[in-house]
């Protein structure tokens, strides 16, 4: 395996604004599919601008993620593309309060600017939309041309590069495929994110690459069992490589008795929920909040997460793997449900508070971290 790679401070001082940064947020569905302009303060979902700037988020990377159960074949390649176009021409459209970013270089410059760093990543190989090996490096190229910085190797589902942590095989890993694929990211300046990958697939990751990885939503099973969840030893391999892992915010994977006890409140009530989804909202993440609002009125007794939970995983990885190793990986506009505390991105200030009560790095969980994976993953002279 190659040498870990050293944590390497950040160059910027330890003065001046915190920078943030989410590196999940699956807003683009909402622009391409409904034709929201986050520019504007939306009536629903969990994030946009004007949210960002209340809650003090720099940037975030906005998710190219392509629904294997709902697009097929060349569709899924078209859907990357569409997704990929929509946020490409949203930020071109809006220069003054927008920039488009690829570098720590340009998110800093954004930040000075006074404007939104909005950064691209693709969620899963399935966007491909093709298992050709040579077909899928020359998209793998083509999306990176597009601006977007990093692949997450799976999805829920396995796919040609390697196996996913909640479909049928977990136990197996990296095609030889998948293998050519992250060595290929490594020379383009691509990050491999190994959020939703099997075990397996994880440490077959750790074998191949040569630069620091992401987990750019995942959280800690030792505190949450879930396979979506990661491990110590997968937590402290990430340190050691210079990597990060980003907290994931949903409900279900950062406390498991919650998951618990909601999951039997469904069933016991479920003629409500089922009435619920009869009468659903068309979007998805509002309808999430809706039906969790009634599951708290149906059993004040269910005690969700809040943030004091995200606060838990990220101390808990910050304790694992070290300080430069975690950071904030929402999935807002991803997920139905939120934490109390945080019902949106403007409540971010609320969690640097609960992270600063704590004597966590607050400097380097929001921002620092990624900035330094993402740098280090830049090829060399650029």
């Amino acid at each position: 395996a190659p040498e870990p790679v050293p944590n390497v401070p950040a160059e910027e001082p330890d003065d001046g604004p915190i920078l943030a940064l989410d590196t999940h947020v699956d807003t683009p569905q909402r622009m391409l599919d409904e034709g929201d302009d986050p520019l504007e303060e939306l009536p629903g979902g969990h994030l946009d601008v004007p949210r960002m700037r209340a809650g003090g988020l720099t940037g975030a990377f906005f998710s190219v993620f392509v629904n294997p159960g709902k697009f097929h074949g060349a569709a899924r390649w078209e859907r990357a593309l569409a997704l990929t176009r929509v946020i490409r021409e949203w930020t071109e459209a809006h220069p003054a309060e927008l920039a488009l970013c690829t570098t720590a270089a340009e998110v800093r410059a954004a930040a000075r600017e006074g404007k939104a760093a909005i950064l691209m990543g693709v969620e899963g190989a399935q966007a491909f939309g093709t298992d050709d090996p040579d077909l899928v490096i020359e998209r793998l190229r083509e999306l990176h041309r597009l601006g977007n910085r990093y692949l997450t190797i799976t999805w829920s589902t396995d796919n040609a590069l390697g196996h996913a942590s909640m479909d049928d095989h977990p136990e197996e890993g990296l095609t030889e495929l998948g293998r050519r694929v992250v060595r290929e990211m490594n020379a383009l300046g691509m990050i491999v994110d190994v959020s939703h990958v099997s075990d397996r697939t994880f440490w077959d990751i750790m074998e191949v690459t040569e630069r620091p990885v992401l987990a750019s939503h995942s959280s800690a099973r030792e505190l949450a069992e879930h396979p979506r969840n990661m491990s110590d030893p997968m937590l402290r391999r990430v340190g050691e490589n210079g990597g990060a892992v980003c907290i994931n915010f949903y409900n279900r994977y950062i406390d498991a008795p919650y998951a618990q006890r909601r999951a039997k409140l469904e069933w016991r009530r479920r003629a409500r929920f089922r009435a619920m989804e009869d009468d659903a909202l068309p979007s998805w993440v509002d309808q999430g909040a809706r039906v969790f609002a009634m599951a708290r009125e149906l059993d004040p007794e269910l005690e969700p997460p809040t943030l004091a939970t995200i606060a838990d995983h990220i101390a808990h990885v910050v304790e694992v793997a070290g300080p430069e190793a975690a950071c904030l990986g929402s999935d807002f506009d991803g997920v139905p449900e939120l934490p109390l505390g945080m019902t949106d991105v403007g409540d971010l200030g609320a969690l640097r508070e609960v992270l600063e009560d704590r004597d966590l790095p607050v400097r380097a969980i929001f921002g620092e971290n990624v900035l330094r994976v993402l740098e280090a993953n830049e090829p060399q002279g650029s």
